[in-house]
C-alpha cells in the first residue's frame, strides 16, 4: 500500500507539469494573435485539476490504510507488551522488589514501552516510505533529465547525514533525561507514600529541597536536549533551501537551452518537496531506533530475570493443612543476614502454633517461607507430608489466609478490600460477617459511607488498628485451610485484641493456625509455642510447660508483666 500510495502521488504531479506547459503555450499563442478564444483552456485546466485531486484522494486513502495497519498494529503490540511486563512483574520474587525502585519499574512499563511502540509503527513505516518514494521519483527524474536530477538530489544525502548526527546527540541526551525522570518518579513515590513521616518529622522543607535539586538536574538535562533539538528544523530548512536554489538555477539554465519546459522545472520542485520529509525522517527514525533499542534493553533486563519461586506443578493440588519445617535455614541475599538456622517443627492439621521472639529473631521469615514468597536456603518445608515445591503454587497460596505484619489496603472501597482474593460468590453480607469477627464492623458502620467508604492510598485514611482488622477480615473471608497472623494485632488495644481472639477461636480450632506475636495474650491459648532467638529455636512446648521451665519464654513473659505494671 505504501508503494501504491507513492506511485499514485508521483504520477499525479505529471498533470501539474502538463497543465503549466499548456498554459504557457496558450498564453504565447494568445499574445501572438494565433488564437482569440481561451474558454477551452478553462475546461482543460479543470480536467487536469480534477484528475490531480482524484489521484491525491486515492493516494490519501492508501496512506490511511497504511497507517491503520502499521500504527494500529504497533498499538496492539504495545498492549501485549505492557501486559507481558505487568504479568512478569507479578511473577518476580520479593528479592527483586527489594533491589529495584517502584518509579523505575513504572517508567519501564510506560515510557520505555512507548519508545518501542514508536519504532514498531513509524520506525517501520517511514523507512519503507522513503525507499519506495525515492526509487519511484529517482526513476522518473532520471528519465526526464539526469543532470538536473543530480543537482536536485545532491544535498539530500548531506541533509540525512547531518540530521543523523544531530539525532544521535539527541538520543544520548534523551536517555539521560529518561533516567533522571525515573529517578524523580521514585522520589515522588517515596514522598507521597511516606507523607505522614515527613509531616510528623517536620521535614517538608528539606524534602522539597532534595526534590528541587533533582528537578534542577532534570531541568539542565532537558534544556540541553532542547538546545540540540532547536538545530533540527533550521538545519533541514537550510539544506532544502539550497536544493530549491539549485533547481531554480540549473532548471533555468536547462530551460534557456531549450532542453526542458517550464512545467518540467515545476515538477522538479514538487518532487523535491515530496522527498524532503522521507529524507528528514531518516535521521528521526534513526533516533527512534536508537531510543527503542535502549528502551527494549531496559525492558529485557527485567523480562530476562527469572523468579526464584516458580510453579512447577500445572494441575491444582488439594491442601489439608499439616505443616512441617525440616532443618530450614534462610539467608537474605541483599544483606547476607542469616534469618533462620536449622528450624524444625510440625503443626498437625487443625492445630495452632504461636511464634514469639525479639525483633529480628526471624519470626516473619517463617511466614514468608510458608507462603513460598521466599525459598529456603537449605532444609525442606512439607505440606501434608509433601515437599511444598511439589504442590501447585496457586493452590498452596489459595489455601493460606495471610495477614502480613504491615497491613496493606488498596485505594478502593472497604468492601472491595475485604472481598479481595475471595471467591466470586462472596458479597457484602459475607464481608460484614467477617468484619464482625475481626471486630471492625462497628468502626466501619460509623463511617459516612460505611462499607462503600473509599480508602486513601495504602489505607491512609484509617488508623493502624483498623487497617490490621480489615486485613484480618480479608484473610478470613477466603476460608482458607491455613491461617497466618504475622504480628497482626500489634496496633490494637488489649481489650480489642481479646475480643478478636474470642471471635477467632472457632476459626483457630478448625484451621491450622500460626500466630506470630510479641504478646502473651495472643500466644497463651495456642496449642504449642515456639520461641526464636537470633534465628534459632530457643524453646518449644505448651504454655504451661514453658512457664514451668522458667527459660526464654518465661523471661519474655516476666518482661511483659513488668512493663504492664
Amino acid at each position: 500500500m505504501i508503494v501504491l500510495s507513492n506511485f499514485v502521488s508521483v504520477y499525479s504531479i505529471k498533470f501539474v507539469g502538463q497543465a503549466i506547459d499548456e498554459i504557457k503555450t496558450i498564453l504565447t499563442e494568445f499574445q501572438s494573435g494565433q488564437i482569440s478564444d481561451v474558454t477551452f483552456v478553462k475546461k482543460s485546466l479543470m480536467y487536469a485539476a480534477l484528475l490531480f485531486i482524484g489521484l491525491k484522494v486515492v493516494a490519501g486513502l492508501l496512506t490511511v490504510g497504511v497507517r491503520l495497519m502499521i500504527i494500529a498494529t504497533s498499538r496492539h503490540i504495545e498492549y501485549d507488551l505492557k501486559n507481558d511486563i505487568y504479568e512478569h512483574y507479578q511473577e518476580l520474587s520479593l528479592s527483586f522488589y527489594k533491589k529495584n525502585k517502584t518509579g523505575d519499574l513504572m517508567n519501564r512499563i510506560t515510557e520505555d514501552v512507548a519508545f518501542v511502540r514508536q519504532y514498531l509503527g513509524p520506525g517501520i513505516m517511514y523507512p519503507m516510505d522513503l525507499v519506495s518514494r525515492a526509487l519511484i521519483i529517482l526513476i522518473v527524474m532520471i528519465n526526464i533529465d539526469p543532470k538536473l536530477t543530480l543537482y536536485t538530489l545532491g544535498p539530500l544525502p548531506v541533509l540525512s547525514f547531518l540530521i543523523y548526527k544531530v539525532a544521535s546527540t539527541i538520543n544520548k541526551k534523551s536517555l539521560d533525561v529518561q533516567q533522571q525522570q525515573s529517578h524523580i518518579s521514585s522520589i515522588v513515590q517515596d514522598t507521597f507514600s511516606g507523607i505522614r513521616v515527613i509531616k510528623s518529622f517536620n521535614t517538608e522543607k528539606s524534602t522539597q529541597a532534595g526534590y528541587a535539586e533533582e528537578a534542577g538536574k532534570y531541568e539542565k538535562k532537558a534544556l540541553s536536549l532542547a538546545q540540540i533539538e532547536a538545530f533540527f528544523f533550521p538545519l533541514m530548512i537550510l539544506i532544502v533551501g539550497i536544493s530549491n536554489l539549485l533547481i531554480l538555477y540549473m532548471g533555468g539554465v536547462r530551460y534557456a537551452e531549450g532542453k526542458l519546459s517550464i512545467g518540467t522545472v515545476a515538477q522538479y520542485f514538487m518532487y523535491l518537496n515530496m522527498l524532503i520529509w522521507p529524507f528528514t525522517s531518516l535521521g528521526w527514525v534513526t533516533m527512534l531506533i536508537q531510543r527503542a533499542e535502549a528502551s527494549m534493553a531496559r525492558i529485557n533486563e527485567f523480562l530476562k530475570q527469572k523468579p526464584e519461586i516458580q510453579n512447577t506443578v500445572a494441575q491444582e493440588t488439594p491442601v489439608s493443612g499439616k505443616i512441617e519445617f525440616r532443618n530450614v535455614s534462610y539467608v537474605y541475599q541483599n544483606t547476607g543476614i542469616e534469618a533462620l538456622k536449622n528450624i524444625s517443627f510440625t503443626i498437625e492439621k487443625g492445630n495452632s502454633l504461636a511464634i514469639m521472639g525479639k525483633t529480628g529473631s526471624g519470626k516473619s521469615t517463617v511466614a514468608l517461607l510458608l507462603a513460598r514468597l521466599l525459598r529456603p536456603t537449605s532444609g525442606q518445608i512439607l505440606i501434608d507430608d509433601v515437599p511444598y515445591e511439589n504442590l501447585n503454587l496457586h493452590s498452596l497460596r489459595e489455601a493460606i489466609g495471610f495477614v502480613p505484619q504491615e497491613a496493606f489496603l488498596f485505594s478502593d472501597t472497604i468492601v472491595h478490600n475485604i472481598l479481595f482474593g475471595a471467591d466470586d460468590d462472596k458479597h457484602l453480607a459475607d464481608a460484614k460477617h467477617f468484619a464482625k469477627k475481626a471486630a471492625v464492623h462497628d468502626n466501619i458502620s460509623g463511617f459516612k459511607d460505611r462499607y462503600e467508604t473509599i480508602l486513601g492510598e495504602r489505607g491512609v485514611t484509617l488508623s493502624g488498628g483498623q487497617k490490621q482488622r480489615i486485613s484480618i477480615a480479608r484473610a478470613l473471608i477466603k476460608e482458607p485451610e491455613i491461617l497466618v497472623f504475622d504480628d497482626s494485632l500489634s496496633a490494637v488495644d488489649t481489650e480489642t485484641e481479646e475480643e478478636i481472639l474470642q471471635n477467632l477461636q472457632s476459626e483457630i480450632n478448625q484451621k491450622t493456625t500460626i500466630i506470630i506475636t510479641h504478646r502473651l495474650s495472643s500466644a497463651k491459648n495456642a496449642g504449642h509455642i515456639l520461641v526464636l532467638d537470633n534465628g534459632e529455636i530457643a524453646e518449644y512446648g505448651r504454655h504451661s510447660e514453658l512457664i514451668a521451665r522458667e527459660g526464654a519464654y518465661f523471661s519474655l513473659i516476666q518482661k511483659q508483666l513488668a512493663e504492664q505494671d
